[in-house]
């Protein structure tokens, strides 16, 4: 429903840790119209210029607090606002050469009242440009 504003064009970026680009961010949005509590996220999947990233390389922030994909299923007790676009951190050693990428991010909520393994999917694909 709300797919076409999962990824925003802003905030594309490489992350630096301790001086080292240690991979790269973008902001996401969530596409469920009733936001809801990070212990919901079934997945987030990610794949930029055909470069699919596994759940253990993603990073995902919001507020003052990173999480992990285990994590987040086990996180009942925050609650991520529509339209409150939160950061998802992509570990990539060297991060993403500036330009043109190919983005592909599907995120999958699985509210409690759907049967286990179903959920709404949100999907978005565009082209972002990473300045460095």
């Amino acid at each position: 429903m709300f797919d076409k504003y999962m990824v925003p064009t802003r905030g594309f970026q490489n992350v630096r840790e301790n001086g080292d680009i240690v991979g790269f961010q973008m902001l996401l949005r969530i596409t469920y119209y009733r936001g809801i509590h990070l212990s919901l996220i079934g997945s987030l999947d990610v794949t930029v210029d055909g470069e699919h990233f596994k759940p253990e390389q993603l990073r995902f922030s919001l507020g003052d607090r990173t999480y992990t994909m285990d994590e987040l299923g086990k996180e009942e007790n925050v609650h991520w606002p529509f339209g409150q676009p939160a950061k998802l951190i992509v570990l990539k050693p060297g991060g993403l050469q500036p330009g043109i990428h190919d983005v592909q991010v599907e995120q999958r909520i699985v509210p409690a009242y759907m049967p286990q393994g179903m959920g709404f999917p949100g999907n978005m694909r565009r082209k972002i440009t990473l300045v460095a």
